[in-house]
């Protein structure tokens, strides 16, 4: 037996937190830019602890933006605890007049600090006086707006307040008092909306009539509250695949005339929502978006104040989904005479110059076979786009987010960003300069200051220094590339090695899974944050995670392969890929593998076990979403299709639970209000129905979670045991006497 997974390997692995914890020097993590631009400022680590670093873009200066030892000295001196310079009580500052003094919060209370007549300068409260944490609104993800109160809306020139009573509008004139009533049909059912939006010129109304639905509750008892003795029941309010939704209607009233104009709603009668309802700047009329439930049409609508008719501006088909809730963008240009406008109408998501008059396309700003990831800035005086791409460099990994700009006439494409690597560029606000962070799992950060015009690096700012994890036996990972399922397609993933990797042994594999439509999930910047893979692979595996098709960030085809097919999850890709890469990495058994997920990675890794069980044979499964039916709405009608149909339950990990081969861990949160938990509950019960062997976890009040450091050590645990064979030490044994407390994400 190899000597894997043992006391010595959890010790090494528990070490290994400490040993790569804040160990990478001069990697900033975060870049601001102050309110006027003249200054960017962030913090990094450092031998000596954390440094706040200013950045002058004009004088290309960087120095400490304080005196940090004077203010330790200053800071203990006025509160009587010891502040050490290079660990001061926060992380986040703000500039005061001219940059030369800033504004921090510490040890319960505001200060600024900045010159004063020696050469410390000098610490005070500020005005605010002690600091309170505000109580904010929580409120519940999930949670509709009902859209329904008597808020008085004042007019633009404030001569007229419009307001919601007994379910119809009225309008009250400010002057005359005299209450007018314009619509007559609102009734409880089927009510007009408390969001009123006046036309610019004060003179029209627009607001959406809604027939309410029946809200849908997903229940879970808190089984140990923290208040009191007994359990709690608690719902959320949470609606699913083919539930019934609002229906919105938009009614335009012409204040002055004193009546309504009808809105067909032909073009907006099967919707799954409406939204973004603007009115153009001179008045002529309003747009809202049409989103048809199935996710297959979606709309911009312009309706004539005038006329009340209805005219489609943009009108996206597909034949699978439209992916509104990842890749849609629109920028109104010229009070609407203009539109850009993103699309995957060519196969990949690009820009579009739409003229708004007619709805016709003036120009494809972008085009070819890569995708535009975002749009950072419209400068509507130069007519040009600031954007982030990734895929269009040859010999790249597609995934690699670079930075252009190109022109509203689709000319003088520029990219302001090249090295082979992942750019993470912060603007100022003037977008005319930006800090660019850039690395690759392989290539530790380079942060420079470059100018937004052309790219060029005005500034050399940070050159990461990972010589600490070196010296801890840390492993590179080794980015690796196979041809997917159709021959052709490039599928790119990582391998992550313990630090006493032995090339001539063998071990066992674990994939990370996520493999959710809406993005990509391989990481593709230095890992400097996110260290759990290789804590894992500490005790004796070979840890992997790829993006197999299915998932975004690359062609609209390549994404299609998930539609009504969740349970495909790129297996075919993930499985050839690790065959591909045990041929070139012999250390790697393929007669061992394991999986383990979150969320919709809770049910791919599950439904390895389901669907693939002669590759894989131990997953841990956290929180999935098991059954697409009992998942939130959105998500899962966007990727599985409406009406529902039998695809659905062709996908359900708890209809195939009776497939399972393997060894399984569930764990879930009692009160998951993301994914509702009784989806994990119910694969439980058909397992159990199945006369199935598997292992089950519950989380006392944890929400959508992978449990925290207590579920890490289970699923390390559950590993060990199953792909090494041997059982793991005792938890009183390790570092810590106990096991680490039921914490969150």
């Amino acid at each position: 037996m190899l000597a894997q997974g043992r006391l010595a390997d959890y010790q090494r692995s528990e070490a290994l937190k400490t040993k790569l914890k804040d160990k990478v020097y001069n990697a900033p993590q975060q870049v601001n830019w102050t309110k006027n631009g003249s200054r960017s400022w962030y913090t990094i680590q450092t031998a000596r602890g954390k440094e706040f670093v200013v950045v002058d873009p004009k004088q290309k200066t960087r120095q400490l933006a304080f005196n940090q030892e004077q203010l330790a000295k200053k800071l203990t001196e006025a509160t009587g605890r010891k502040i050490t310079p290079y660990n001061l009580p926060f992380s986040t500052l703000t500039f005061g007049k001219e940059d030369k003094s800033i504004e921090f919060v510490a040890e319960g209370f505001t200060w600024q600090y900045g010159p004063g007549n020696d050469s410390s300068g000098t610490l005070a409260f500020s005005k605010k006086g002690p600091f309170r944490v505000e109580p904010t609104d929580r409120r519940y993800w999930g949670a509709s707006n009902g859209e329904l109160s008597d808020k008085p809306v004042p007019s633009p020139d404030s001569s007229q307040t419009a307001y919601i009573k007994n379910y119809n509008l009225y309008v009250r004139s400010e002057k005359t008092k005299q209450e007018r009533q314009f619509s007559f049909d609102g009734s409880e059912g089927d009510y007009y909306a408390s969001t009123i939006l006046w036309s610019p010129d004060s003179k029209k109304i627009v607001t959406n009539k809604i027939r309410p639905n029946t809200k849908h509750l997903i229940y879970f008892v808190r089984s140990s509250p923290d208040d009191q003795l007994q359990p709690k029941l608690e719902n959320r309010e949470y609606p699913k695949p083919g539930d019934a939704l609002p229906m919105r209607r938009p009614q335009l009233f012409l204040v002055n005339e004193g009546r309504q104009l009808p809105v067909d709603d032909a073009l907006f009668n099967q919707q799954f929502s409406l939204s973004r309802m603007e009115w153009r700047k001179d008045s002529r009329g309003f747009t809202f978006e049409y989103n048809q439930r199935g996710h297959q049409v979606y709309r911009v609508l312009e309706v004539s104040a005038a006329t009340g008719l209805v005219r489609p501006l943009v009108e996206e088909q597909s034949k699978t989904f439209i992916d509104y809730s990842g890749k849609r963008y629109r920028y109104d240009l010229n009070d609407g005479k203009e539109m850009i406008w993103a699309s995957e109408r060519d196969g990949w998501n690009h820009l579009y110059l739409i003229d708004g008059t007619t709805g016709q396309i003036k120009k494809q700003l972008t085009k070819g076979e890569w995708v535009v990831r975002n749009v950072v800035h419209v400068d509507t005086a130069s007519r040009t786009v600031l954007f982030a791409a990734s895929g269009k460099t040859p010999g790249q990994d597609p995934y690699f987010v670079q930075y252009y700009r190109v022109n509203l006439d689709g000319t003088n494409l520029k990219a302001l960003t090249t090295e082979d690597a992942n750019h993470v560029a912060t603007f100022a606000p003037d977008f005319n300069t930006f800090v660019d962070s850039y690395s690759r799992v392989d290539m530790p950060p380079v942060t420079v200051l470059r100018s937004a015009t052309d790219g060029s690096v005005l500034m050399k700012l940070e050159t990461a220094d990972i010589s600490e994890w070196q010296k801890a036996g840390w492993q590179t990972p080794d980015v690796f590339t196979a041809k997917g399922r159709d021959g052709k397609t490039d599928i790119w993933g990582i391998i992550i090695r313990p630090t006493n990797f032995d090339p001539a042994k063998k071990y066992p594999v674990i994939e990370n899974i996520y493999a959710g439509p809406h993005g990509s999930f391989t990481p593709k910047s230095f890992m400097t944050a996110n260290r759990s893979m290789h804590e894992l692979a500490e005790l004796g595996f070979i840890v992997v995670q790829m993006d197999g098709m299915g998932t975004s960030n690359r062609s609209k085809a390549f994404q299609d392969v998930c539609w009504k097919n969740l349970k495909d999850a790129g297996f075919p890709d993930r499985i050839l890929w690790m065959q591909e890469a045990a041929k070139k990495y012999p250390f790697m058994d393929l007669s061992r593998v394991g999986i383990y997920g979150t969320s919709a990675g809770g049910q791919s890794s599950a439904g390895a076990l389901l669907f693939h069980p002669e590759f894989y044979k131990v997953a841990v499964s956290s929180c999935g979403c098991h059954d697409n039916r009992m998942d939130k709405i959105w998500w899962n009608e966007q990727w599985m299709g409406y009406p529902i149909g039998s695809q659905y339950a062709e996908c359900s990990n708890v209809v195939n639970a009776h497939k399972l081969q393997g060894n399984l861990l569930l764990m879930v949160g009692e009160v998951d209000d993301n994914v509702d938990p009784a989806s994990t509950m119910q694969v439980a019960d058909a397992l159990i129905k199945a006369n199935k062997d598997f292992d089950l976890v519950v989380l006392p009040g944890l929400s959508h979670t992978s449990g925290g450091e207590y579920g890490e050590h289970k699923r390390r645990d559950f590993f060990v045991k199953h792909l090494l064979g041997i059982d793991p030490p005792a938890w009183g044994s390790l570092a810590t006497d106990t096991p680490p407390a039921n914490t969150g994400k």
